[in-house]
């Protein structure tokens, strides 16, 4: 049991570790930002904010849900998602966006102790036109693979649906949603069935030197809990920065959201912290 509880421990400060944004507050300050940067950063961040862009990322975003029922606990999740867009003809582009979930979920009927593993990943593809108008818009099938190393870290189902986005970028500003609902379709006999809906707003103000202020609350349902008890719906705010270190272009951010509408059910949260450091590899020059 000590042993146990030694590497829960080391488990929760590395998860700690990462989820501290350090590259937020880390510029290369070699030499003072030439102008031809700054842009490049601004251009880049509204790159970042659009889902569907020609951008390759390797966002590590971290979730760390606070007041988890019925024990008041702590939920921290370490989702690892690389956006990858992929030509697919002459017209429309393939971008394919994977989440893998490392997640250390307290025990729901107890004051300490808990499961920490992989949950299950997500994978989206959006058909997107290469040369977008005015309106920016996708659409594809989305995937849940039940690769959870723990029954409690999943569904224990293979779930499949819709996704679609759409967005605008009228300047300084990033507007636009993006959806998905999976059903299962089969698996596990004895799990319950799967029918959730993601749905993810998202509102950003872009500032100079590649700062911007947003709002991307992920609102979810499931369809098959009880009446009343099915939406969480969270409201908040946050702030990040596109910058580089060494050539290596990074976008940093720290935004917090509270649960306004939640289910009163275990495993229901009050609050979240997120967290994000993305890697990014831009496949056109700015201009």
């Amino acid at each position: 049991m000590a042993k146990q509880r030694g590497r829960a421990g080391r488990a929760w400060a590395l998860l700690g570790l990462l989820a501290t944004p350090w590259g937020a507050f880390a510029e290369d300050t070699s030499a003072p930002p030439a102008p031809e940067a700054s842009s490049q950063e601004q251009d880049l961040a509204k790159q970042v904010q659009n889902p569907v862009a020609e951008l390759i990322s390797v966002p590590l975003q971290d979730n760390l849900d606070l007041g988890v029922k019925p024990k008041d606990r702590v939920r921290n999740t370490l989702n690892i998602q690389p956006v990858v867009p992929l030509p697919l003809t002459h017209r429309f582009n393939l971008i394919s966006r994977v989440i893998f979930p490392i997640v250390a979920q307290p025990g729901l009927s107890e004051d300490r102790g808990g499961t920490f593993g992989l949950g299950d990943t997500s994978a989206t593809f959006f058909v997107v036109p290469r040369k977008p108008g005015s309106v920016i818009w996708g659409v594809g099938p989305a995937f849940l693979l039940p690769t959870a190393t723990d029954q409690a870290l999943g569904t224990g189902k293979w779930s499949v649906g819709p996704s679609a986005v759409v967005l605008v970028q009228p300047s300084p500003w990033s507007i636009g949603v993006l959806a998905n609902n999976v059903f299962s379709v089969f698996g596990d006999d004895d799990r319950a069935t799967v029918n959730q809906l993601l749905l993810q707003y998202f509102v950003s103000y872009n500032l100079p030197k590649g700062w911007y202020v947003t709002s991307a609350p992920i609102l979810t349902a499931n369809w098959e809990g009880p009446k009343g008890e099915r939406w969480t719906i969270p409201f908040g705010l946050g702030a990040g920065k596109v910058f580089s270190v060494h050539k290596q272009a990074l976008n940093g951010s720290v935004s917090a959201y509270y649960n306004a509408v939640r289910p009163d059910l275990p495993g229901a949260a009050d609050w979240q912290l997120r967290f994000q450091l993305a890697f990014l590899f831009p496949l056109k020059k700015s201009h």
